[in-house]
């Protein structure tokens, strides 16, 4: 269980040092296009490596092409409001919103799914977006679409965990990562054309670093899981906020004020608690 922890640990530092990468790029100059064909096509290093290292190359081999698809599709969505908030919001506020994705993910189950919800996470829901509008309130984020592709990042990164949930168990955790992946890769060589931007030497090792680290950690937060209960490992997963609030003071001098910090504590503790019912298999 304490590797499991520790490998989740270190799985959402990475996803912070994403974020703060692709916010890096951004700032830079690079097109979105390019920001999203860099992060998928290095992060293609550490997921060969693991594939070849456990499963296999012929698990790559698949009869639900239409699943990844779905699933890619839906996970790239996610992405691309994921990266385009982070132009115009701080690092503490875009992972406080995709903190919501377990609230949407609740919202989800009973529309998509047609699953009861038990009155409790329902309450919890309604807690978690109160505190969105805490840590959003003018004072705290100028108002931007930022914060509305945030949220849209977080919804439809719920739709790619349903997706996932959804997949056949004869697809491992690598398999699904590398489809991911590989999708992301053609996504961003088709928009290449569209703009690019040559690296520098510094900008091209912030590329890697950050495609990398992307590969790494969505790698490490699969393992975890099976490692130990997700009960466990979800409040580590808000630890986000202590290394995004430190790529943030350290690069642009961000300083969240109480608010966000408030806001952002809320909905934390409102998705633990919705995992945790999630976990005791709680319905009705």
């Amino acid at each position: 269980m304490l590797l499991g922890i520790g490998l989740r640990t270190l799985a959402v530092i990475g996803l912070a040092a994403v974020s703060a990468g692709v916010k890096w790029l951004d700032a830079a100059g690079m097109p979105l296009s390019q920001v999203i064909f860099c992060r998928n096509l290095f992060a293609f290093i550490p997921i060969l490596i693991m594939v070849r290292t456990t499963v296999g190359f012929g698990a790559l081999k698949t009869t639900r092409p239409l699943r990844h698809l779905t699933r890619s599709v839906v996970g790239l969505t996610a992405m691309v409001c994921t990266f385009t908030s982070l132009k115009t919001l701080p690092l503490v506020a875009s992972a406080t919103l995709g903190f919501t994705a377990p609230l949407f993910m609740t919202i989800l189950t009973l529309v998509v799914l047609r699953e009861k919800v038990a009155w409790q996470r329902g309450l919890a829901v309604l807690v978690g977006f109160a505190g969105v509008v805490v840590a959003m309130h003018p004072g705290a984020v100028k108002p931007s679409l930022g914060v509305a592709f945030g949220l849209a990042a977080a919804l439809f990164t719920a739709g790619a965990m349903i997706s996932i949930r959804g997949m056949p168990k004869s697809e491992s955790g690598p398999t699904i990562a590398f489809y991911f992946t590989l999708a992301g890769t053609v996504a961003g060589l088709a928009g290449l054309p569209f703009g690019w931007i040559t690296p520098d030497p510094t900008t091209l090792m912030v590329m890697v670093a950050t495609g990398m680290a992307g590969g790494v950690a969505q790698l490490l937060l699969t393992t975890a899981v099976r490692l130990a209960p997700l009960p466990v490992l979800a409040p580590f997963d808000y630890t986000q906020l202590v290394w995004s609030s430190a790529f943030g003071f350290i690069l642009w001098g961000e300083r969240p004020d109480a608010w966000l910090l408030l806001g952002a504590a809320i909905v934390a503790a409102s998705g633990i608690y919705i995992l945790w019912r999630e976990r005791r298999g709680t319905r009705g």
